[in-house]
């Protein structure tokens, strides 16, 4: 039994009410509990993604296909594996608070200064550290409409003002987003190549022509989670120690060790040098730094990953086809799948898929919201999804 209902003198605060109420019933005289700021308070209960777990609870029962997360579910490289194994031993220590060795890999790796680099856990946590740097309330930041919610989660916590533009043919559309940067006096512009959820991308020399639009005093955010997927030419070529902009890569996709946290980004030294004022100095996993440091050398591993991927990419291609839908042009790990009407209709067809046993996601803002994203995966996957596409299309025409 919980002490709140123990104690006869003390009033359940944040137990059972909405989060925005319990500030209030927090700061009443003679109530004790936390006293949430105000910004705190007015937040939305919601997070970004409702995990695949939580969702196989709701339902009683495991999915079997996983194709909803992007994860790569070819694995990681086996010598990622095993560092993994023999780093297990020695899981009493703290991680290197300083990625020691994993920054100056990927330095060589690169080719920049291990200065230019901050690993953190995933690009989810660096996103954090870098709004919280950067942002205080009132702050102006642009990202697109429909674009990576937990960035804009992040935002939202901190207090800053966040302005959307559309996007343009199914691509973010950076001359808009930098153009609503200099309206607002943005501090942050987030732009995501290639990206998620639509899978489509634009070539680097469209993103190094634009540098010199990014407004005085702004920082271009480039996500870059899924470039290894991409074609030749869609990275674009820009200083490591360019101040305008920060990168951030991850070890998630490609690598296939999302559940190990492990993300960088590449930036100006100074700005790099920042992140130690707010920063959890310990909060990179030590056997994680160490199995992402071995998956790094094995670049044979991560061709064999791409080469999967882009195998099941076409499955999917194919088994979209085939029930009469369009398959988006991707340069990522997943195929972002036009279901050919509305998006009540396509959040049917993902609730029949769920139901059936496969996990999917899908874009959140028209008029993306017409799709279903649909991640690689491996044979048993991509025909669990062929089995159950046909039933779920049958369902919401037959429904709608």
């Amino acid at each position: 039994m919980c002490w709140f209902s123990r104690n006869p003198l003390r009033k359940p605060v944040a137990h059972g009410f909405p989060l925005a109420q319990a500030p209030v019933l927090a700061n009443n005289p003679g109530m004790t509990g936390p006293r949430y700021p105000s910004l705190i308070a007015s937040l939305p209960e919601t997070v970004p993604f409702v995990g695949p777990e939580v969702q196989e609870r709701a339902r009683g029962a495991a999915f079997d296909a996983r194709l909803g997360a992007n994860e790569n579910m070819f694995g990681p490289s086996p010598k990622a594996v095993d560092a993994l194994q023999r780093a297990a031993g020695e899981i009493w220590k703290y991680g290197d608070s300083s990625s020691f060795d994993l920054r100056h890999a990927l330095a060589d790796h690169i080719g920049c200064a291990p200065d230019n680099l901050i690993v953190g856990e995933g690009i989810d946590g660096l996103l954090g550290y870098l709004v919280r740097l950067l942002v205080e309330q009132g702050d102006a930041v642009v990202t697109s409409d429909g674009a990576y919610p937990t960035f804009n989660y992040h935002v939202a916590g901190f207090g800053g003002q966040l302005h959307k533009v559309p996007y343009c043919d199914d691509r973010e559309d950076l001359p808009a987003l930098l153009a609503k940067a200099a309206e607002v006096d943005a501090k942050l512009v987030y732009f995501a190549n290639p990206d998620n959820p639509m899978g489509s991308w634009v070539n680097g020399a469209e993103i190094e022509a634009a540098l010199d639009q990014i407004p005085a005093g702004c920082l271009l955010i480039l996500d870059e989670a899924y470039i290894e997927f991409a074609p030749e030419g869609v990275a674009p070529k820009i200083a490591c120690d360019d101040p305008r902009v920060i990168r951030f890569r991850t070890f998630s996709k490609a690598y296939g060790m999302a559940g190990a946290r492990v993300g960088y980004g590449i930036g100006h030294p100074a700005l790099i040098t920042a992140f130690d004022k707010i920063r959890n100095h310990f909060g990179m996993n030590r056997a994680a730094q160490v199995g992402a440091l071995a998956a790094l050398k094995d670049q044979t591993g991560l061709q064999d990953v791409l080469a999967q991927v882009a195998k099941s990419k076409a499955e999917i291609t194919r088994i979209s086809e085939e029930n009469g839908l369009e398959p988006l042009p991707s340069a990522s790990n997943f195929v972002t799948i036009d279901c050919g009407a509305d998006g009540d209709f396509a959040r049917a067809v993902l609730a029949n898929l769920v139901a059936d046993g496969v996990f999917v996601r899908m874009p959140f803002v028209a008029p993306q919201d017409r799709c279903i994203r649909v991640s690689a995966g491996r044979p048993e996957d991509m025909a669990a999804f062929a089995r159950a596409l046909p039933k779920a299309l049958a369902k919401a025409r037959d429904t709608g």
